[in-house]
């Protein structure tokens, strides 16, 4: 879980000059702005539509932001690889990383921006010893999660499988397991795979040399159909999206058909020159309805805002849902995908994984290492319920970013339990503190920053029968309270 980039935490910030000088971004359409004059919306519906498809295309845009910086501008610093082609990251995060908030430094990276326009891709995967956790999960250009391959959804044996554009029409091919339809013509793949210590990096690196992927002409050993068009993907950066941010959105609508769910909204875009169906482009409106719409937008932000800082249930002190999930899963719910993208773009099912988060005691104080050493305690037989491994990460509050320390140590996860010291009631204790807690407790030390906290715990595939976190919110289990050290 976490923004692919630093600055998306407060992308976009509307300012006052939003949208008045609109960049090129919806292509080469001829405006024919006189003709089209009285079919523009009024000063009052332009507004309306600018909020609601602010919060609508806000998610779409952050997407198209992190697959133009890594799979299309070679030099954009980000860069990963080409469409088509999968980036293995042998490490795990450190406090050197910043260009991810909330970096996992739990399950080393790998990752693919696919296109699917010519042909489907196979994806196969190698076969992964039992004991490892690993997953792929499927996500595309609307965030929708459209589908798992891995050790909870489909297990550690190898396989091939096939993904398939949202027109896609053709047999499913022997050998293929199972095919994942996504909704949008760019798509993306993020590998997860579970690193027990820093010495079993050589074999995660073995894992990750077993996924592949070929286009499915090369999987059946065919001719390759027609190439796709090439395309000329507008410049993006957090300056460009706060002053272009519908034009993006039009351009990255072009690729995404829209599902029954969505008809009521495109048809609205449209109306302000955004997206198919339009009679006008969208910088052909006047300063007038320019105006507008940066309110618009404005009003749109503070909801998904709002809805981040109260939309989510607290237990113990810490946030606890469930924002991420296909088509189905929103349902139409514009403003909790907008906020689930906004919190942390990419995260997975609540299936998956869980993400309690805690910036604060219980009673709703603010954790801040410069001023209390703090514990948190799991009671004998109480710790997380998962199938696969849980962790409870340290970070700056402030950046959100993992932090330097003298012991090198970023989190705290259950391959490290047998290296921990429990109490004599089987319970186990963390130390969080910037100093260490004496030797006999380091093994227990999570060491927090000389000011705020932010805590993450991850419970990666976790269990469905009580215990459970599941429903998130509503489970059995509750994160523990973190407690002041008087």
């Amino acid at each position: 879980m976490g923004s692919m980039r630093g600055w998306f935490r407060a992308l976009p910030t509307v300012g006052v000059a939003v949208l008045l000088v609109c960049g090129t971004a919806s292509g080469d359409v001829i405006s024919n702005a006189e003709k089209a004059e009285h079919q523009k919306p009024g000063i009052a519906e332009t507004k309306t539509i600018a909020e609601e498809g602010f919060i609508y295309g806000l998610p779409i845009v952050m997407n198209y932001a992190v697959m133009y910086e890594y799979a299309v501008d070679r030099h954009s610093g980000q860069f990963k690889a080409p469409f088509n082609q999968i980036k293995n990251e042998a490490r795990v995060f450190t406090y050197k990383d910043t260009a991810v908030v909330t970096p996992n430094s739990d399950t080393p990276y790998s990752l693919m921006f696919m296109d699917l326009r010519a042909e489907p891709l196979v994806l196969s995967v190698p076969a992964v010893e039992k004991s490892r956790y690993y997953s792929v999960q499927l996500t595309d250009g609307n965030t929708f999660n459209y589908g798992y391959i891995g050790s909870r959804a489909t297990g550690n044996e190898a396989g091939d499988y096939m993904v398939v554009g949202p027109d896609w029409k053709g047999e499913t091919p022997v050998g293929i397991k199972k095919v994942f339809r996504s909704s949008t013509q760019f798509s993306a793949a993020v590998y997860r795979t579970q690193l027990f210590n820093a010495a079993d990096m050589p074999n995660v690196v073995k894992v990750q040399a077993g996924y592949k992927v070929q286009p499915l002409s090369a999987y059946l050993k065919q001719p390759a159909p027609p190439a796709a068009p090439t395309i000329n993907f507008p410049k993006i950066d957090e300056k460009m999206v706060k002053t272009g941010f519908f034009e993006y959105l039009d351009f990255a609508l072009q690729f995404a058909p829209p599902g029954p769910e969505e008809e009521a909204i495109r048809a609205k875009l449209a109306r302000i020159g955004v997206g198919p169906g339009k009679t006008f482009d969208f910088k052909d409106l006047s300063l007038k309805h320019k105006a507008e719409v940066v309110l618009g937008m404005t009003d749109g932000e503070a909801k998904v805002e709002h809805y981040l800082s109260s939309g989510i249930k607290q237990i113990n002190g810490w946030k606890v849902g469930s924002f991420f999930g296909d088509r189905a899963f929103f349902n139409g719910d514009w403003l909790e995908r907008a906020a689930a993208a906004k919190g942390g773009i990419y995260g997975n099912d609540a299936i998956e994984a869980m993400y309690p988060l805690t910036k604060t005691l219980a009673d709703g104080e603010v954790l801040d290492g410069s001023k209390h050493n703090y514990i948190l305690t799991f009671p004998a037989g109480q710790l997380p319920p998962v199938n696969a491994f849980w962790s409870v990460t340290m970070y700056d509050a402030k950046t959100q970013f993992l932090i330097k320390n003298p012991i090198n140590r970023y989190l705290i996860n259950s391959p490290m339990l047998p290296s921990m010291k429990t109490g004599a009631d089987g319970s186990l204790t963390l130390y969080i503190q910037k100093d260490s807690p004496g030797a006999d407790k380091e093994s227990n030390w999570l060491p927090a920053p000389d000011g705020r906290i932010y805590l993450v715990m991850r419970l990666y595939w976790p269990k469905t029968t009580s215990p459970s976190i599941l429903p998130a919110g509503e489970g059995t289990w509750k994160p523990p309270a973190v407690k002041k050290v008087s």
